[in-house]
């Protein structure tokens, strides 16, 4: 069974399996707490939801060869 993530968490490593990134995530306890967005964290690495504040961190950093 999956461990749901608290909504207060604010900072959550994702792997590339994760992709495409959203938030709220489907694993977090309150997962329709705001409306989803997407979030391109592919380029950077890493990407800061605008609704919640949550900070993601890509595990590996960016995606090579991504457009």
């Amino acid at each position: 069974m999956q461990k749901l993530a608290s909504n207060t968490q604010r900072e959550i490593e994702v792997t590339p399996d994760d992709l495409p990134l959203h938030c709220p995530t489907p694993s977090m306890l309150l997962w329709n707490s705001h409306p989803r967005v997407f979030l391109p964290i592919e380029d950077t690495g890493e990407a800061l939801c605008p609704y919640c504040g949550t900070h993601y961190v890509l595990k590996g950093g960016a995606v090579a060869g991504h457009h």
